[in-house]
């Protein structure tokens, strides 16, 4: 029986579920497009596998291996959708969770913003027992006491507990003796230690990530088993992946035990294939834009590198865990503009999502979407649109621009349609903006990369509104981040935290928490049966200057920690600081907080080999009147598939895809690449 071939990477989104393969036979790699199924998205999965199979002429005996990314955990956490949870810390330290950080977001208003607290304080209970900064016990546990509080949260109605204790990271034995007595009084609990999800200092961070994650697990595991079920209905028995946030790749069992780490997994996968493409295209600095049914993600390339950090944040929920830098908003094809109370008009971050989804679906919505504003405007074709599988509803979407929008703001129907898309324009500048003056770089020193299948109507014109001259189109915008997804590799991420000044005297101590991480990095690569050959480990440490409150994490060198390590160390910090805020100070000391590893098993080829693109479509131009630059232009649409390298289109201009349209303005011109891949830029 001939070898597996097949690697399958599936993006599974609020509105379409792409999927992309790589066929190690031929070198080739094909993607497809297929709705999401909202009630069970594994059946998604399972049906996108098997229409790629039916296209493209291979069995499930030829699939070696699924890449999955999936929104299971983030629509979990934004619908708050989560089973009732418990919290067990030290006694005294119950209310950490809504004390929180006091950072206002507005220093002017009266009062904060409403927080979420996802276990109420009649679920939060105190442990009798007390460890220190340095992890020496200064309490033992009261046995008795803590068996009083195990009962109380037994017959709490939790489903599962989350336990964070004082300065666990530095002893977490207290931590474990607990667990294990939970569990012997509920074996059936799901529970989540804070050393062994966010072994790290700042209480209120690890506290909340802890406790995102236990809440997690349950919905994990239902959606585990679930797609175990349908793989196996599928006689599908390749080995499959979820993507986590940082953009690597963790087996089943272990995203079950960790699935606040999922959080961006689906489009940590964009990311990765940014940075790629970037590279690729010898250049190095680009902000890639995510525009799909539901959302916006603006990630930064600078210099060629993705960012990854130690904390972000999901709907005002703070989560320690290493991932890929992004901002997202709600801004997306099926976001609704809708009149406020106030009689502005506004889009998202509401979204019709994949049911009913846009009008024009004709599924059952009423609200005016984006998609449903670019059909009527001429940038998309009712008739063409997912390739001609996929008709849409012009005059539905007319009724519903009509009623929700013209009549009730007194608009023509071009000045309400146009005015949508001024709007949602605005918002995904404004995003992008954000991103970059928070690392104190210039829009104007970047190129955009869109893709998502939505982003192509909206990029030019977004670059125009930020002074970005250059545009790059991805071969396959639409699935693209399935297609970074496709180069993940297993990633497994360590970290100990011990406060140390960046001087030789603590050299010994720098190599012993270095051994400790390689040691325990290595074992979980064992778990995962990855040849020795096969891995990579490295290290970087969070510093900072002795007093600040935050940490740059800055990358070391291979080998042993030497006094040459820590020079090397300081004056990388130093760059990365004078960048980031425009000074460094040599007179400070620096002192490293938290030691970070990095384990990663490489589960495939880096990059595709090398398939020249060519044209395998002939060459032909229709028109239509198309909306684009304020006025009606009878404007030339172009198939993408049928551009040979070097073609150039001068805008104004359509380029229809199979799964998504590129809206070309006016004094912008498109060249085809060698690979396939498409250029805009903005004449003089």
């Amino acid at each position: 029986m001939p070898a597996p071939r097949i690697t399958i990477a599936v993006d599974i989104g609020g509105t379409f579920t792409d999927l992309e393969f790589r066929d190690s036979r031929t070198g080739a790699a094909h993607s497809l497009k297929s709705p999401t199924t909202p009630d069970n998205p594994a059946r998604g999965l399972t049906d996108a596998i098997a229409l790629a199979g039916e296209r493209f002429g291979f069995t499930t005996a030829d699939i070696a291996l699924i890449l999955h990314g999936t929104t299971i955990a983030t629509n979990a956490v934004l619908t708050r959708d989560l089973p009732a949870g418990a919290l067990i810390t030290t006694e005294g330290f119950e209310d950490v969770l809504e004390i929180g950080r006091h950072a206002r977001s507005d220093i002017y208003a009266l009062r904060g913003p409403d927080r979420s607290i996802l276990v109420p304080r009649r679920h939060r209970f105190g442990a009798p027992g007390r460890v220190d900064a340095s992890g020496e016990i200064v309490r033992e546990i009261d046995v008795a006491a803590l068996d009083v509080m195990i009962e109380r949260v037994a017959v709490s109605g939790a489903k599962a507990t989350a336990i964070c204790l004082l300065n666990a990271y530095a002893n977490p034995s207290q931590e474990i003796a607990i667990r294990d007595r939970l569990l012997a009084r509920c074996p059936d609990m799901a529970v989540s230690c804070s050393h062994e999800v966010s072994p790290e200092i700042r209480e209120f961070e690890r506290t909340a990530t802890t406790v995102l994650n236990a809440l997690l697990v349950p919905v994990i595991a239902r959606y585990v088993t679930a797609l175990r079920a349908r793989l196996t209905d599928a006689q599908i028995t390749a080995p499959v992946y979820l993507i986590q946030s940082n953009g690597g790749a963790i087996s089943l069992d272990a995203a079950v035990q960790a699935p606040v780490k999922l959080l961006l997994s689906g489009p940590s996968g964009g990311v990765l294939a940014a940075q790629k493409l970037a590279n690729t295209l010898k250049t190095p600095d680009v902000v890639g834009v995510d525009m799909g049914g539901t959302s916006y993600d603006v990630a930064v390339v600078a210099g060629g590198e993705r960012t990854v950090v130690t904390q972000g944040e999901i709907d005002g929920l703070p989560v320690r865990v290493p991932m890929v830098e992004m901002n997202t908003i709600g801004a997306g094809g099926g976001s609704i503009a809708f009149v406020d109370p106030s009689g502005r008009l506004q889009v998202g971050p509401r979204s019709a999502g994949a049911v009913p989804g846009p009008v024009c679906y004709n599924r059952g919505g009423t609200e005016p979407t984006v998609t449903d504003v670019n059909l009527i405007l001429g940038r998309l074709d009712a008739a063409t649109f997912l390739g001609g599988r996929f008709a849409l509803d012009l005059d539905g979407a007319r009724a519903a621009l009509r009623d929700r929008i013209e009549l009730p703001l007194s608009l023509a129907p071009d000045h309400a349609a146009a005015g949508i898309l001024a709007v949602v324009n605005a918002k995904l500048a404004a995003s992008i903006k954000f991103s970059l003056f928070a690392k104190g770089l210039d829009p104007r020193d970047f190129a955009l990369m869109s893709f998502g299948g939505a982003g192509g109507l909206h990029a030019t014109e977004v670059a125009e509104e930020l002074g970005i001259t250059q545009v790059i189109f991805p071969r396959d915008p639409s699935t693209f981040s399935a297609h970074g997804i496709l180069f993940s590799d297993i990633q497994h991420d360590l970290s100990r935290t011990e406060i140390l000044p960046l001087a030789s005297d603590s050299l010994a101590a720098l190599n012993s928490m270095a051994d400790d991480l390689r040691t325990r990095g290595s074992a979980l690569l064992d778990q995962d049966k990855m040849p020795e050959e096969k891995r990579i480990l490295t290290l970087t440490a969070d510093l900072r200057y002795r007093g600040q409150a935050f940490e740059l994490m800055t990358a070391m060198p291979d080998g042993p920690v030497s006094v040459e390590t820590l020079a090397t160390l300081r004056s990388r910090f130093e760059d990365q600081h004078r960048q980031r805020f425009s000074f460094d100070d040599p007179k400070e000391a620096v002192e490293l907080v938290t030691l970070r590893l990095t384990a990663i098993g490489v589960l495939g080829d880096a990059d595709l080999p090398a398939v020249p693109y060519a044209p395998s479509e002939t060459a032909s131009v229709t028109r239509r009147p198309v909306h684009v630059d304020g006025s009606w232009f009878d404007t030339p649409v172009h198939r993408q598939l049928s551009l040979a390298p070097g073609a150039t289109v001068t805008g104004p201009a359509i380029i229809e895809q199979e799964y998504t349209t590129l809206l070309i303005p006016g004094r912008w011109t498109l060249t085809m690449t060698a690979t396939g891949d498409m250029t805009a830029r903005k004449q003089p």
